[in-house]
Parts: structure tokens; C-alpha cells; sequence
């Protein structure tokens, strides 16, 4: 199951886990938000330009049949406050 990460540089935050989903859910969430593959490892803040912005990491693990997805790490530079609402219109 997709694991969806928060990630908030200006806090330190180095990733919080925000939700476990299906691969269906997953779907829905992020269809209208652009992902990249960013490879085996988790993205370091550390990685990306001072005073980055939010962003939402995306996580399908090797172990997992993962449909059309390569297990790995995939980055959304969307607006945390639209992935969230993606979350709550899953519960409706």
C-alpha cells in the first residue's frame, strides 16, 4: 500500500507520514497533481535549495505488487493544503 509523506523544509520536517492508501485511493489523490520519480532513496532536505517549499513524497515499497508504479520514491510539489483535501474527499 502507497505510503504518502508531508514534508515542510522551512520546519525541519523531514517527512511525516500523512496516510496509507490503496492503490485505488492513490490514484484518486494524486490525479490531478504532477509526481516524479525520485529513485530508492527518501528525498533529503537537505538535497534541495534553502527555503524550498512543501512538498509530498509518495512511497511504493519493492515487496508490494504496486500495479503500473516501480517501487521507489516519487515527489509532488503540490500544495499540501490541496493533497490534504484529495485525503478528506477519500472519507465522503
Amino acid at each position: 500500500m502507497p505510503n504518502l509523506y508531508f514534508c515542510q523544509p522551512h520546519a525541519k520536517n523531514q517527512g511525516m507520514l500523512r496516510a496509507v492508501l490503496s492503490l485505488n485511493e492513490c490514484e484518486q489523490v494524486i490525479r490531478k497533481h504532477p509526481v516524479t520519480f525520485f529513485g530508492d532513496s527518501f528525498p533529503s532536505l537537505s538535497e534541495g535549495p534553502a527555503g524550498e517549499g512543501d512538498f509530498a513524497v509518495l512511497k511504493f515499497a519493492a515487496e508490494e505488487n504496486v500495479g503500473n508504479w516501480r517501487p521507489g520514491f516519487y515527489r509532488l510539489d503540490s500544495d499540501l493544503g490541496q493533497l490534504n483535501a484529495a485525503l478528506l474527499d477519500l472519507q465522503r
